[in-house]
């Protein structure tokens, strides 16, 4: 009995000391780490893990539900289509066709109106929030410093940096992108109560604008320089420029840092289901236009999809492009394989959500899971 009591005595004490470390050492973010993801029994983040951090709520408009297609759902899904299904944990699959629901299945308890995490999906609403701040006058042009916005980066190689390098990952900046690690900044970013801070310790380290490497931290500073030129929230500005607008059937989550410091996590984390995350890739496949009404400007979504820099191919401004055969798709994506795909020359649309992209646990590049969602989707098509 003495011996148990000297046991716990210890443990506590330890315990108690690696809580002051943490906090000396400006690590303290892993505890929230910790109790968020390690103790819900995950390694990452994970599709319902909003439900564990501070959120803002973007309310819907008018809903204008998306019309069923005459062949609504006539056609079964592929046994190569139902094989990852199972295997990658999908929660929905969603075709669309000529604007028309063609083929809608979910998964594992999960329905039309079931939330999940975006992930980095989020990055391509940000890009269209700065193509929206252009239209407005808000920012003068792509070539507009970063440094007019966040003064912190108006010294050597930073003050070349401009809000058209953020959008197309092209800053330069120090930034890390490692998901599984617990002590790189992407995870710092996560689960940080001060995510400005955060960002405004980064380091400019090459020369800005020459070449892509994805960088969460992009969108991040992305975000704060479209709140400084505009003078609005993030998800203020969102519910009024896009969510809204496009008649999402249902409002909407986006994790902020804390409730204290009220910054969005801009590369990721907005909360909603398939067919509201589809009418973000509808609006470009239509060129900005929403309801015969120009929601953003033409010139600026041509230019999203289609690559900027020579190392970049297949990244635009805030959207990923791959060619396949003669078809050329551009799409939203996000961690654990979260799907906005479009093929505008077919008027297709196919969006997938789900727990995990398969085995391939690569940063910034295609996983062969893609070319199945897509080669599948198409041959239910053809059938």
């Amino acid at each position: 009995m003495r011996f148990l009591k000297k046991f716990f005595k210890w443990v506590i004490i330890v315990f108690g000391l690696l809580i002051i470390v943490l906090y000396i050492t400006d690590t303290d973010y892993l505890i929230k780490a910790v109790r968020t993801i390690y103790l819900q029994g995950y390694k990452t983040a994970y599709l319902e893990d909003y439900k564990k951090f501070d959120n803002r709520v973007i309310k819907n408009g008018t809903p204008q539900p998306w019309p069923n297609h005459k062949n609504y759902n006539a056609v079964t899904a592929t046994q190569t289509l139902d094989s990852i299904n199972k295997t990658n944990e999908t929660v929905a699959y969603v075709i669309i066709k000529n604007d028309s629901i063609w083929y809608e299945n979910y998964y594992d308890g999960f329905n039309e109106n079931s939330k999940t995490n975006s992930f980095s999906m989020a990055k391509s609403y940000v890009s269209g929030l700065l193509g929206k701040a252009l239209m407005e006058g808000y920012i003068k042009s792509l070539d507009q410093p970063v440094s007019d916005f966040l003064p912190t980066f108006n010294e050597g190689l930073a003050a070349k940096m401009t809000v058209g390098d953020l959008s197309s990952m092209a800053s330069g900046t120090n930034w890390d992108e490692k998901y599984y690690s617990p002590l790189s900044i992407t995870t710092r970013a996560y689960f940080d109560d001060d995510l400005e801070k955060v960002m405004l310790g980064l380091k400019v380290v090459t020369a800005p604008g020459e070449a892509f490497k994805y960088a969460s931290g992009d969108t991040q500073m992305l975000a704060m320089v479209i709140e400084k030129a505009t003078g609005k929230k993030l998800y203020n500005y969102l519910a009024e420029s896009f969510w809204k607008p496009l008649g999402s059937e249902n409002a909407t989550l986006w994790q902020v840092d804390s409730k204290d410091h009220d910054l969005v996590k801009a590369y990721c984390c907005i909360a909603s289901n398939a067919k509201d995350f589809a009418r973000f890739g509808k609006l470009y496949k239509d060129h900005g236009k929403w309801n015969g009404q120009q929601i953003l400007d033409s010139a600026f979504v041509a230019k999203s999809v289609k690559p900027v820099h020579p190392n970049g191919a297949m990244y635009g401004y805030g959207w990923w492009l791959k060619t396949i055969g003669s078809k050329q798709f551009f799409m939203m994506r996000g961690h654990l394989g979260q799907y906005v795909i479009v093929e505008p020359n077919d008027n297709v649309i196919i969006v997938r959500l789900g727990h995990s992209k398969g085995n391939n646990k690569l940063v910034g590049q295609f996983t062969e899971d893609i070319n199945t969602y897509i080669s599948e989707a198409y041959n239910m098509l053809n059938k």
